[in-house]
């Protein structure tokens, strides 16, 4: 018979601070309480200032704007103390074929669902049948979202609720700033900060963390202990033994190079999605802020040598890149079966990391801290709850593997070893290749997934397997697609919707302005 905590779990140390820490504190606070109310939660952070943060996660998916209004941030503020702004989705340059072939440059995944009104018929079947016109992308075709977008508007206007708008959206920000903004917020709700140094993990008689000894504080200890420690991994890794899985077979880049540059113009437009353009052994990202550009790539040490990737990254830069020097960034990429051990939980790059491609990252954090603090274990028992958080964080890092892969697989390029090797079947997860065995027939449908396991939801997975031209030869008749003529009008209406959204939606930098000024007005 196991012993529980005689006055259950009323202290929480979190080790490691950064977006994975200072959000779990601030979920933890937000959704337990703290501080002398007998029933609230004593929540302490530590981390040491020795430490950085890595810093070059700028991009979001549109879950954080229901993380920000769980923890009490508003939207002005948020883009004000991050200079944010918005991303209405990703655009994939080069991603199917190389430059200089025939067909499409690029694609666009756009984070707004396919436009449906009530009682519609659903335009993907539709689309497929060329419903929309011929050579029209589907993403395109379904949302207007792509078109306002291209023409860097805003996905909402000044009249807008916070964290409301016309179109679905996410946010591109400054990380050390996001950082900064949740610590602060953190600190407010009654989190105790420590700035310490972390020597050793010490374990208890039962194999369970036992206390945190640090240089300057001595050492902490807590009841349930969360490990935000980044890709060292010092209680869930270093401490406990948990095993890794590393998943470099079939997600090949491990290396990133990342620099800063400012905008030609200090009044460019700014755009309001993240470009991603593939390149030879990987692929770049280009994420717009308020003053400068965040840009890197992302690529395979297997395929390329660093020197390489630092010109393919200045060559696509450009002059601003002259003076400068990127950061390089080694990536561990997969993730732990087991998260939640004992009386630990890895939140965080301690958890694992699935490449930047998709913004999976923040993702995870949010899907992490929200279980955490949902499935809190008030009265010590961990090991049931410790099932849930493990089964449900493993199998959203299994999908998430098969959608980040399924840009990759269904490339048709052949100008370099990597894209070939990714095009591998031995590189394909087999849970993705019984996937798109099933889409060759017919389209995706909600019913191939499992919404609480699932980070990005159909219209995703859409959008990028389209964009992509998969081939699937959709079997109709008169019966299986009655309602062709409703589509076609449906697809014209969304095409005129777009122009008069082009004439309501202010520009994205003017919107960004506008939330800015907000803020700097209800600080004066």
């Amino acid at each position: 018979m196991k012993t529980l905590p005689k006055n259950g779990v009323k202290n929480v140390l979190i080790v490691g601070g950064g977006t994975a820490g200072w959000l779990t504190a601030c979920f933890l606070a937000k959704q337990l309480g703290t501080g002398a109310d007998a029933d609230a939660v004593n929540i302490t952070l530590v981390e040491s200032k020795e430490i950085g943060i890595i810093g070059v996660g700028e991009g979001t998916f549109p879950s954080i704007r229901g993380t920000l209004a769980t923890i009490g941030i508003d939207e002005a503020r948020f883009i004000r103390e991050c200079t944010a702004t918005f991303k209405q989705g990703i655009r994939f340059n080069h991603w199917v074929r190389a430059p200089g072939q025939p067909g499409a440059d690029h694609y666009f995944h756009p984070f707004s669902q396919p436009s449906q009104r009530p009682g519609g018929p659903e335009l993907l079947p539709y689309w497929l049948q060329g419903a929309a016109g011929k050579d029209v992308a589907f993403a395109a075709a379904a949302t207007m979202q792509k078109r306002v977008a291209d023409a860097s508007h805003a996905p909402k206007r000044p009249a807008d609720a916070d964290f409301m708008g016309p179109l679905n959206y996410a946010y591109h920000f400054d990380a050390g700033k996001f950082a900064a903004l949740l610590c602060t917020h953190a600190q407010s709700l009654g989190v105790k900060h420590v700035q310490a140094t972390v020597e050793r993990v010490a374990l208890d008689a039962d194999g369970a963390i036992g206390a945190v000894h640090t240089r300057e504080a001595g050492a902490l200890t807590a009841d349930l202990y969360i490990d935000c420690t980044g890709f060292r991994a010092a209680l869930i890794g270093e401490a406990l033994g948990t095993s890794f899985r590393n998943i470099n077979d079939v997600l090949f880049v491990d290396r990133a190079l990342a620099m800063q540059v400012p905008y030609e113009q200090p009044d460019a437009p700014i755009p309001s999605y993240t470009i991603a353009s593939a390149h030879e052994a990987g692929w770049t990202w280009d994420i717009g802020l308020h003053e400068r550009r965040g840009i890197g790539y992302v690529y395979s040490s297997r395929h390329t040598d660093d020197s390489r990737a630092e010109e393919i990254l200045r060559r696509y830069i450009g002059k601003e890149a002259e003076g400068r020097n990127p950061r390089q960034l080694k990536l561990n990429v997969g993730y732990r079966d087991q998260h939640w051990v004992r009386n630990c939980v890895a939140v965080g790059l301690s958890g694992g990391f699935l490449e930047p491609l998709e913004s999976s990252g923040i993702g995870l954090i949010e899907t992490a801290a929200y279980l955490v603090s949902y499935l809190f274990p008030h009265d010590g028992d961990f090991e049931p709850v410790a099932k849930v958080f493990n089964e449900m964080m493993k199998a959203r890092y299994e999908r998430i593997v098969d959608f980040v892969k399924l840009h990759y697989c269904l490339t048709q390029r052949k100008d370099n070893q990597f894209w070939i090797d990714n095009a591998d079947a031995a590189s394909i997860p087999d849970t993705l290749k019984e996937k798109l065995a099933m889409w060759r027939k017919r389209a995706p449908h909600r019913m191939d997934f499992v919404v609480d396991y699932e980070m990005y939801p159909p219209s995703s997975w859409q959008y990028v397997l389209y964009g992509m031209e998969y081939p699937t030869d959709l079997y109709a008749n008169g019966k299986t697609l009655p309602r062709t003529e409703e589509a076609r009008k449906e697809f014209a209406m969304i095409q005129q919707m777009s122009q008069r959204a082009l004439a309501d939606l202010p520009s994205h930098r003017a919107m960004v302005q506008y939330l800015t000024q907000r803020a700097e007005r209800k600080i004066a």
